[in-house]
């Protein structure tokens, strides 16, 4: 009888220890995967001053459109977690598609070589970082889901298992992609 127990308790420990790994490669997951966005958005960041400098050669009385780029620039910088950076790179993706926008209204800025490249280059960061913030939030679920099942959701809590952010895009942001687009011939 008192073999069975041990042996009981023995497996018990064994899946303790499987499941606490398991969740704490889960957290690696996601926590690598907030890096990689953060890679992204370290190049978007990078990319922005140059191409203000190129708009500013071309449309430099549009003052204003240019300090609000820099602006939300700055604050997406220092934002820190998932919901603040969402929000913060919210506001400079509006302020960087106002800024695109002046690529239309000044022709010769947008026959400019270094624009063009530079409208090339964001779009690419962009697709990354749209392919990081999927990964990102795929791995948030899988932990999220793991703490939630059970067993674990016995212990996760008391291990220091919480929880994690997904890195949603905003209600505004939402409503502008569930909307068709509009089409002017």
């Amino acid at each position: 009888m008192g073999w069975a127990i041990l042996g009981i308790l023995a497996a018990l420990v064994v899946y303790a220890i499987y499941t606490y790994n398991g969740l704490v490669g889960l957290r690696q997951r996601v926590n690598q995967a907030f890096a990689d966005i953060d890679v992204q958005l370290k190049q978007r960041h990078d990319l922005i001053p140059n191409l203000v400098e190129t708009v500013k050669g071309y449309a430099s009385h549009e003052k204003s459109t240019l300090d609000a780029v820099i602006a939300a620039r700055n604050a997406a910088q220092g934002a820190h977690g998932p919901s603040a950076q969402a929000a913060a790179e919210q506001q400079l993706s509006g302020a960087v598609g106002r800024l695109m926008a002046l690529g239309e209204a000044y022709p010769d800025l947008k026959a400019s070589a270094n624009f063009q490249q530079l409208q090339v280059d964001l779009g690419n960061v962009e697709d990354k970082l749209a392919a990081a913030r999927r990964f990102f939030n795929n791995a948030v679920s899988e932990f999220n889901a793991s703490i939630q099942a059970f067993p674990a959701v016995l212990f996760a809590a008391g291990m220091g298992f919480t929880q994690r952010e997904f890195f949603d895009v905003g209600p505004e942001t939402r409503g502008q992609i569930e909307q068709a687009p509009t089409v002017k011939f």
